[in-house]
Parts: C-alpha cells; sequence; structure tokens
C-alpha cells in the first residue's frame, strides 16, 4: 500500500523502483491504472525561494497525495516533480475521473512556502490496463503519453488512455525507429543488482539489466525496450551489444579488486545464433575473462527448448567454463524432465512465489521443491525479488541462502554497484530493517 507520512523525499520510491514496484503489481492484478501527477509552476517556487524551499513543498505535497489517495497500492517519484500512483480497485474512466476531482478539490487549500500561499495544480494523466496482457512498460509509455497530452491541452489537464487505444501501438513504432539511433549514439546503459549471499549479506554477484536513456521519454526499461527490438529484428544486435558491455564492465569490476561473478541475459534470438559460441569466444578474448566469472542467464522458457541447436549451444557455452542459469523458474510451464537433463550452476525462483510467501504456504512448498531439485542437481538455489525482513528470514529457514532484491538494492549504474562493491556487505542494511520490525 501506499507509504505513511513521509519525513524525507528520499523515503518514496524512485523511478527505477517504482517501476519494479509497478511490474510486481501487475503481476497480481489482472487490471490496474497508473496515475501520473506533474506539478504545474513549480519551477517557479524554485526559482523564487531557492532548491531547499522546492523540496519542502514537494514533500507537503506527495503527503497530501499519500493522504487522499490512502487507497492507492503505491506511490512514487518519477522525476523531479512528478509522482505516479497505482489503483487496483474499481478501475474506470469515471472512477479515475473521480480520483482526479478528488485531487483538485483538495488541493484547493493552499501550500506555505517561505510564509507564502502556494495552490498546487496538476497536470494528470492517467493510463488503465484492461488487456492482462499488456507490458508494464506499454501502461507506463501510455501514462507518460497521457501527461504529455494533458501538459499540452490548453482547456483540460486530465488525459486518460487504455490499452486498446491505438496510442500503444503507435509508440511502438517510434521506438522502432529511436533504436537504431540509441545504438549509434551510446543512449543504452547496463545497470547492476547485487546478489547477495543471505548468511552473511556478503555482495557474492550481479546482474546486468538493460536501460535505454531516451532524449525524451527518460529511462525505458526492458520490457517495452526488448518489444522494439525484437519487432525491428535487431536482438542479436541489442543482444551482443550488452554482452560486450557486460563484460567490459566486469574486466573494470575485476581492475578495482573484485572478483565476483556477473551474470546477462541471453536472447531466444542469439541461441539460435550459430556465430553466439564464437562471439563469446572473442569477446572473452578481448577483454581477457575468465570465463568461470561469467554467467549467462537464461529465461525458463528459452532454456526449457526441445531444439537440438539450442541445446548443442548451451552445451558449447558449458564447455568454454561459462555458467547457465536459468531465471524466472515457475513463472512458466516446467518440464522436469528436460531441466533433469539441462547442465545448470543455479535456477532463480521467480519473484511472484517470493513476494506473497510469509502469506501462502503453496508458495514455501514451491520454494522448497525447487531447492529439492537444486540440490538434487548440485545447483545452487536463487531467490528473486526479496523485499522484506520477513522474507529473507523465511528463505533462510527453508535452506535458501542466495538471493537478491530491493531489501538490498535495486539495479544501480556500474559506478554505484563499484560503491557497493567497495563496501561488500549489507549487514548495517539488514539490521536496520530488523529493528523496525522488532
Amino acid at each position: 500500500m501506499a507509504p505513511n507520512h513521509i519525513q524525507h523525499l528520499n523515503e518514496l520510491p524512485n523511478r527505477y523502483h517504482f517501476i519494479e514496484i509497478v511490474s510486481s503489481i501487475a503481476e497480481r492484478e489482472k487490471r490496474f491504472s497508473l496515475m501520473l501527477l506533474d506539478v504545474m509552476r513549480f519551477s517557479d517556487v524554485s526559482a523564487a525561494f531557492g532548491h531547499k524551499a522546492g523540496d519542502d513543498l514537494l514533500l507537503q505535497i506527495v503527503n497530501r497525495i499519500n493522504l487522499i489517495y490512502d487507497n492507492a497500492m503505491a506511490i512514487g517519484r518519477i522525476s523531479g516533480d512528478i509522482f505516479g500512483v497505482v489503483f487496483t480497485n474499481n478501475i474506470s474512466a469515471s472512477s479515475m475521473r473521480a480520483e482526479h476531482e478528488h485531487l483538485f478539490n483538495h488541493f484547493k487549500t493552499p501550500l506555505s512556502v517561505n510564509n507564502t500561499a502556494f495552490i498546487a495544480d496538476f497536470n494528470v494523466g492517467v493510463a488503465i490496463r484492461k488487456n492482462p496482457d499488456s507490458s508494464v512498460n506499454t501502461i507506463i509509455s501510455l501514462a507518460e503519453t497521457a501527461l504529455k497530452k494533458s501538459k499540452s491541452n490548453r482547456h483540460e489537464n486530465f488525459t486518460l488512455l487504455n490499452d486498446d487505444t491505438n496510442e500503444a501501438t503507435g509508440r511502438g513504432l517510434t521506438l522502432k525507429a529511436d533504436l537504431t539511433r540509441a545504438l549509434a549514439k551510446d543512449e543504452l546503459e547496463l545497470y547492476f543488482q547485487p546478489k547477495v549471499d543471505l548468511n552473511d549479506y556478503s555482495i557474492i554477484g550481479g546482474e546486468c539489466l538493460l536501460r535505454w536513456n531516451h532524449p525524451l521519454d527518460g529511462v525505458v526499461f526492458p520490457g517495452t525496450l526488448l518489444k522494439a527490438a525484437e519487432s525491428y529484428n535487431m536482438m542479436n544486435e541489442l543482444g551482443y551489444w550488452s554482452i560486450d558491455h557486460a563484460l567490459a564492465a566486469l574486466a573494470k569490476i575485476h581492475e578495482c579488486g573484485h572478483q565476483i561473478k556477473i551474470s546477462v541475459n541471453l536472447s531466444p534470438t542469439q541461441l539460435y545464433d550459430q556465430h553466439l559460441t564464437s562471439t563469446l569466444r572473442l569477446l572473452v578474448n578481448k577483454y581477457n575473462i575468465q570465463t568461470h566469472l561469467l554467467e549467462i542467464e537464461l529465461t525458463e522458457d528459452v532454456a526449457l527448448s526441445n531444439s537440438l541447436l539450442v541445446k548443442r549451444q548451451l552445451a558449447d557455452i558449458a564447455d568454454m567454463g561459462i555458467s547457465v542459469s536459468m531465471d524466472d523458474f515457475g513463472k512458466g510451464y516446467s518440464n522436469l524432465s528436460f531441466i533433469r537433463d539441462l547442465q545448470l550452476s543455479a535456477i532463480k525462483i521467480d519473484k511472484a512465489f517470493i513476494l506473497a510467501l510469509q502469506d501462502s504456504p503453496v508458495n514455501c512448498a514451491i520454494v522448497q521443491a525447487t531447492k529439492l531439485i537444486c540440490d538434487a542437481k548440485q545447483c545452487e538455489t536463487y531467490a528473486e525479488g526479496i523485499e522484506s525482513v520477513e522474507q529473507l528470514e523465511l528463505l533462510k529457514s527453508m535452506g535458501v541462502d542466495k538471493g537478491q532484491g530491493f531489501l538490498f538494492s535495486e539495479a544501480v549504474p556500474l559506478s554505484e554497484f563499484l560503491n557497493l562493491l567497495r563496501v561488500g556487505h549489507f549487514s548495517k542494511i539488514i539490521h536496520q530493517e530488523a529493528r523496525k520490525i522488532s
């Protein structure tokens, strides 16, 4: 649910964390709406009274938003003066217009900045997911498109779109054209989420996650990016860009004295590319990488492909000394006979099973069963999406001793990841979180 009264803007989920939260909500809820709120004339306050006064105003605004939208599932800060709110109940155009009216009426009462009254008003963009197959990135793009329409509309500062409008497909066509420029102008970037030993909270690895620093839309996340690449027949180019930059980052990490394993996701298209293993060898030699410190992550459906070519590619990768792990285990259809025959270094339990761990005996049983399979295969068990100390303790009690999630850190740029590696562990954070619930 939405946060309680906050004391500092940093307590709000930032854009990256908020989108991950929306993703977890989308896995549980077929229908939801995303409302983006842009504070109008905010720059006037910062210009007149300074940065601190601007932050104080935003803090007042977000606490009011939190108060009036106590039915919201999540509230986050998308950028400087833009906030996001997720609703899962009574999702309709009329109910969202009612929420906007509620916002408008509540903010008729002025706020105070340096003893000066300020009446906050908002441009509002709303996207509703009616189709459960619509990706989170599609909904975010629609909400951002709606917000832009509100900003340019002289007569109404509220715009609502849903995923059965042609705005979604139009946005995809634009992204396809943009992707060629993004690769040429180095707009793509790898972020790194730490993998953690759950016993001593030390960092034992990192997963590379792709981000697109779009010049107009801000940070674009993998779902939208990969969809554009797939429809534009650019998956191989994008995939090899990711591997190249992951190995360059791995070399930098090792130069800084950190001998940890880095994992990078491999696309299905690449597994059907007969140049895959030769390209991997070239890149490993280019960056002088020890292959046992590189891991390839495959989604469950790719890993369990019955293609002879895919099986041969995976065997060749393993022969090079590169680890192969299965990501998002349990999310799709798991053919256990294929799992038995695959040479895997790790299986990562999908975060959907971790998020509701405390309240679901079935989820606990799935985690325990996965641990048994991993033990029999002599491969590691990882938990994805760990967000609370309660989840952490439950996982440890079931013998799962490796994982990743927002309890420790979101995915961060390489420079921040190197700073985390210098500290080397998350003991302080875990002890602080444990004290909050004791």
